[in-house]
């Protein structure tokens, strides 16, 4: 075993904290999930620094704001007068983002091997940022089907289901790793509970049942989503309906609803729970999980019908809310911490400060290390702060607030969202224009102008 610890960071696509077991949803199954929270640190309060895919995932492996190491970029795309949206299907020659020191370069500078497999949403190649090793499927979501590149070969379509392909390669890379004698940093990337949710294993998509989904108190279902029809189309097929338009995904089965999606949207998460048992079953059979440090998190959330919403984008808890677990049986005890909120732009700096390696000093996420060891029992900042494409906001244990942009990137006079998600947990009283005597909320639109003020865009 190698003296330095091994490091995996596995995500998920698009799973809110609500929706597991240890983060008290009664129905979901989500064992090995559950597990990983009984066997290391489970944050209460988790969100992610940008709620939407490609800007999360970069600020993961930067260590950096999104708009220090995108520019301020969400996900690329090009929309069509006839509603097509085109997303390029592969990365950019180059390094037109994450142009600092990322995490698995610095790992790799520290005598780690470096492996990406699964979803990718990056601009940059795997190799241009530090992975030794690459197996990545193109942008567009299908689970059967697929097309892969690796490690810069031609292209291939594996036969099956592309989650249980990745998991095959998970499971051999580790095999190779027990044997090598170094350590390994894996970046495990499974992709559901993300749309297409029609395309995944019967046994998924009938494990619950739509009428016994528990509702939270801000969906309303009298009340049609905005364009209801199209986004249960693509919540069903994803780029098959909205790029191709083919003819199955024209029209919905009869009585399709809001529960169903969910229901669909459960079968997908326990599919992942599935997935991460069998990477936790491999690291086990080689002798590896007691040195391994595991983080396992979320991009970010879904609305889900709530608030009258669907996919992600904004400040609601069920956008930015994700799960944040961290298991190393050598060097952490379990513990859950409800003081502290953890947020995406902390997990590159964490893993490093574990692993004994420095953080390089461009990275702005502070290390949650002290916290996991028990050594502080909040940072000085326990508060995090969220970007989104139309402005920013900080939640703290207690509450949420956020100031749009105006005229480009300049923040707004006032809020457009105040919440106390303490006693108002699912965001139905909005505060936003009875904030002028409140201490609490100037106290806050300090800290997010501040931190404006000091976190620079990344240059053109």
């Amino acid at each position: 075993m190698p003296t330095q610890p091994n490091i995996i960071l596995c995500t998920c696509d698009q799973l809110r904290a609500f929706e597991t077991g240890c983060y008290g949803n009664p129905l979901v199954r989500t064992p090995h999930i559950d597990r990983l929270a009984a066997e290391g640190v489970r944050f209460e309060h988790a969100v992610t620094t940008f709620p939407v895919c490609m800007a999360a995932r970069s600020v993961m492996l930067s260590g950096m704001y999104n708009r220090q190491c995108t520019g301020g970029v969400g996900n690329v795309a090009t929309g069509h007068e006839d509603g097509r949206i085109d997303f390029p299907q592969y990365p950019y020659a180059g390094r037109p983002h994450l142009r600092e020191q990322t995490l698995p370069e610095a790992l790799q500078q520290h005598g780690y091997h470096t492996a990406v497999i699964g979803k990718w949403h990056i601009h940059s190649w795997p190799q241009e940022i530090g992975f030794d090793h690459y197996c990545i499927p193109r942008m567009n979501h299908c689970h059967t089907g697929q097309s892969y590149i690796e490690n810069g070969g031609p292209e291939f379509v594996p036969p099956g289901w592309s989650v249980d392909f990745e998991a095959d390669r998970v499971a051999q890379y580790l095999q190779e790793r027990a044997a090598a004698g170094q350590p390994f940093f894996l970046y495990y990337n499974i992709s559901p509970p993300h749309c297409p949710l029609s395309d995944a294993p019967e046994q998924y998509l009938k494990m619950y049942d739509p009428r016994e989904i528990p509702l939270r108190p801000n969906v309303d279902m009298d009340k049609p989503i905005p364009n209801q029809d199209h986004w249960f189309k693509v919540y069903r097929w994803d780029f098959r309906y909205y790029n191709y338009h083919l003819p199955h995904t024209e029209d919905l089965p009869a009585s399709y609803d809001l529960r169903q999606v969910i229901a669909e949207y459960y079968g997908l998460t326990t599919w992942v729970d599935d997935t991460l048992g069998r990477m936790l079953a491999a690291l086990e059979a080689h002798g590896m999980a007691e040195n391994t440090i595991l983080l396992f998190t979320s991009d970010h959330g879904d609305y889900l019908g709530s608030h009258g919403r669907v996919q992600k984008g904004d400040l609601h808890e069920e956008s930015v809310r994700i799960p944040f677990l961290v298991r190393w049986p050598a060097g952490l005890a379990p513990r859950t911490c409800e003081t502290q909120v953890a947020s995406s732009v902390q997990v590159a700096p964490t893993l490093l400060a574990l692993a004994g390696i420095p953080i390089p000093g461009h990275m702005a996420g502070s290390s949650l290390s002290p916290v996991l060891r028990g050594e502080v029992p909040v940072l000085a900042a326990e508060h995090a702060i969220i970007e989104t494409g139309s402005g920013v906001g900080v939640r703290t244990p207690t509450h949420l607030y956020g100031l749009p942009f105006e005229h480009g990137r300049t923040l707004a006079a006032r809020p457009h969202y105040f919440f106390d998600v303490q006693s108002d947990p699912y965001q139905l009283n909005n505060l936003a224009n009875s904030v002028g005597q409140s201490t609490l909320a100037a106290g806050l639109d300090s800290i997010l102008r501040e931190w404006d003020a000091d976190t620079p865009w990344m240059a053109a």
